[in-house]
């Protein structure tokens, strides 16, 4: 909106100086400072008022006799509401509303924060242990998924003239010269990836500070991905697919990188707020969304490692219990608790420690992807 603003007084009374709001990396700073003071500013108030309506998390049983875990009931949940107000607003007062990028992201930010916001609610407030049914919460994020899928498919034209030669394309890591084409099934893949980045977040959200740092770590990297993605002359020297209006994504993930330093200011342990899943979902499906929208699917196990390997881990300990359990009657582990941080805790190591060194493990793997242009 202000960017808008702008424009209208640079043209109608010549104003000086707000020319600068035409450079996206002036508008991305701006939104990241706009994102912290909001988290600063709501974030408090936000907390007081689930504290006095005891929107608490429930003690969860599994996890009595891990770390810290039974002193953690009652802290207020839901705290997404910080997060996403902190993202949301700056990036529609700097960014342009009206590129089909923007509009994307914020519509699938919105909706999975719905969705998420639905689950915490069933939860803390109405008291249902499981809170939204599972099978419910896939179909909202499988919605979400064909919205993103079928602009992109259907209606190419709505990013750009030339957009349609590459709509179903994406880079491949460490190939130069090589894009693949998803063809026909572009929407499967962009449901796939929207459904599993917004859960795999949702997963990694289980110690103070794990999710939102982490998701930090991955959205700076993002901005600069966006920014040389939308830039023709360094989408050119890096040999990458050039796509124009991309870079007003830098904002987005700019305002998200704000946003995140924000909450993990009341988010660092000893938490005083949890993401919930009204934070997560919304989170995990922007991370998605935006390595769909700017061609780099196939870099989201690399950037978002710690993600992919907390849904293994998942995954991992499942199935083998299951396979165990039919073949010798008794089901056994292969991890002492999953998801992996857990594991972690279980076998000894503080709360504090497993985070920095996910925030650690995040970092270098965040340094690996951006390699990837070069390196091939």
């Amino acid at each position: 909106m202000l960017y808008y603003l702008a424009q209208w007084l640079r043209t109608t009374f010549d104003t000086p100086g707000f020319g600068v709001f035409q450079y996206v990396t002036f508008r991305a700073a701006a939104a990241a400072i706009t994102a912290l003071l909001i988290s600063f500013i709501v974030g408090p108030k936000i907390i007081k008022i689930l504290k006095r309506k005891q929107i608490g998390e429930s003690a969860k049983s599994e996890l009595q006799a891990v770390g810290n875990h039974s002193l953690k009931a009652g802290t207020p949940t839901m705290g997404g509401l910080i997060v996403l107000t902190a993202l949301l607003v700056p990036t529609l007062l700097w960014a342009n509303i009206f590129n089909m990028y923007i509009i994307l992201i914020v519509l699938v930010t919105g909706l999975l924060g719905l969705v998420g916001f639905l689950d915490d609610y069933l939860k803390v407030v109405k008291k249902l242990r499981k809170g939204l049914i599972g099978r419910y919460k896939i179909i909202g994020q499988v919605f979400v998924g064909l919205i993103v899928g079928g602009s992109i498919y259907f209606f190419p034209e709505w990013f750009s003239p030339v957009f349609g030669k590459i709509s179903t394309l994406t880079t491949v890591p460490f190939a130069k010269n090589i894009n693949f084409n998803f063809g026909f099934l572009y929407i499967p893949v962009v449901i796939f990836i929207l459904t599993a980045t917004s859960n795999a977040v949702n997963l990694t959200d289980g110690l103070d500070g794990l999710a939102i740092g982490t998701v930090g770590v991955v959205a700076l990297a993002l901005a600069v991905i966006s920014y040389m993605s939308g830039n023709a002359t360094f989408a050119s020297y890096l040999n990458i697919i050039h796509l124009r209006g991309a870079d007003e994504l830098t904002i987005f993930c700019a305002a998200l990188v704000g946003a995140a330093l924000g909450f993990l200011w009341y988010n660092s342990y000893p938490a005083q707020i949890f993401m919930g899943d009204t934070g997560s979902l919304a989170l995990g499906g922007a991370v998605g969304c935006l390595c769909i929208l700017i061609k780099k699917e196939f870099l989201l196990p690399i950037l978002g490692g710690i993600f992919f390997a907390e849904t293994l881990s998942v995954i991992i300990q499942v199935s083998y219990f299951k396979y165990t359990k039919k073949r010798f009657g008794e089901g056994r582990r292969l991890l002492k608790m999953s998801p992996l941080h857990h594991h972690f805790e279980k076998s000894g190591w503080h709360e504090s420690k497993i985070v920095v060194r996910f925030y650690i493990v995040a970092v270098m793997l965040a340094i690996v992807a951006m390699a990837t242009f070069k390196v091939r």
